[in-house]
């Protein structure tokens, strides 16, 4: 158990795929937060963050472990969404920044019910990174499609 604490504390830190500012690490922590929006993240959630990151992203096992950890610490760490905000309305153009709600969509369709912390997140989100309301609900219709609902 002291030899693993050890390791712990003295293995060398692995940045997560794209680095600390990384697309990636953004879109990751905004899915993060959305799962926990609903104060219950559970394994359906998380299974659908990892699946959608390393579909996005085109990540192995291992990468987007690393990827979805440094999200977490990333959300645990933030007092705001603005960091993350920012990094996708630089990276991404108008069609990929919907891509991003529609994945928004997904984690929030994960355990088969729309919570209404959920759903404001993902309205304030897309006004955020300037995806208008029609867009936004034709994310939501495509998944809904998707998941067969």
């Amino acid at each position: 158990m002291f030899q693993r604490l050890i390791e712990m504390f003295t293995a060398p830190a692995v940045a997560p795929p794209g680095g600390e500012d990384g697309i990636e690490l953004a879109v990751a922590a905004l899915l993060i937060e959305a799962a926990r929006s609903d104060d219950q993240f559970g394994t359906g959630e998380r299974s659908t963050i990892r699946s959608l990151l390393a579909r996005r992203f085109d990540l192995t096992g291992p990468e987007t472990d690393r990827l979805l950890a440094a999200a977490a610490d990333a959300q645990d760490r933030s007092v705001g969404l603005y960091r993350h905000i920012r990094r996708i309305t630089d990276g991404y153009d108008a069609p990929g920044r919907v891509g991003v709600i529609e994945m928004l969509w997904e984690v929030a369709y994960a355990d088969r019910r729309l919570d209404p912390e959920e759903d404001a997140l993902i309205r304030r989100i897309a006004g955020l990174i300037h995806v208008s309301d029609p867009e936004r609900g034709a994310a939501r219709q495509r998944v809904l499609a998707r998941r067969g609902a």
